[in-house]
């Protein structure tokens, strides 16, 4: 009985090392990828959203590589708070292609949070709303941005029809009628109102 009693007390280690240098770094790379998120959201919450870009980046980066040692949702989070970020700092057009491609593989994935998907498509959808303000202002013709103001629309359609509460379907039928408008309103209209913004 001894004997399997010494056995075990010199083998705890190794099995401790071999947690540490396989599970454990995962549990290690969490830790770093909360931390990071942490500055990355107190980045955007002050405005300073070129820090909050590389936060969110960094972030993203540092979580684990294996996908099943954590829950895939906080890569989607990430992912939509970091493009909401690149909306805010000149980014438009590549958060505008981020957002159509994740939320196309959340409407694809059959476990998908549904409340996440919603927020990945407003942000989609006003990131679509911002591209096509500033295709008019560039003098684009009407083929060109006609069907990025109608995939917005659609968007926010289908999110007032989905919407939870009275004033979450509000929200999104005043944001489906500013598209509405957008793609009615002259050109000399247009040019007179200041750049949208979040």
């Amino acid at each position: 009985m001894r004997k399997i009693l010494l056995i075990g007390w010199l083998v705890l280690p190794i099995g401790a090392w071999a947690y540490h240098e396989g599970p454990g770094q995962d549990l290690v790379a969490l830790e770093a990828a909360d931390a990071v998120i942490v500055a990355a959201h107190q980045a955007a919450s002050e405005g300073d959203w070129k820090l909050a870009i590389s936060e969110y980046e960094a972030a993203l980066e540092s979580l684990p590589k294996d996908p099943d040692s954590y829950d895939e949702r906080v890569a989607q989070r990430l992912q939509i708070e970091l493009n909401k970020a690149r909306m805010q700092s000149q980014g438009l057009i590549e958060a505008r292609d981020e957002l159509a491609t994740l939320v196309e593989q959340m409407q694809a994935a059959t476990d998908s949070d549904p409340a996440l998907l919603r927020d990945a498509r407003q942000a989609l959808a006003r990131a679509q709303f911002y591209k096509t303000w500033l295709m008019r202002l560039e003098g684009l013709d009407r083929k060109v941005w006609e069907p990025e103001i109608e995939a917005a629309r659609q968007n926010w359609r289908l999110l007032a029809e989905q919407a939870g509460d009275e004033s979450e379907k509000t929200l999104h039928q005043e944001d489906l009628e500013a598209a509405v408008r957008l793609a009615r309103m002259e050109m000399e209209d247009l040019q007179g109102l200041p750049l949208p913004s979040e």
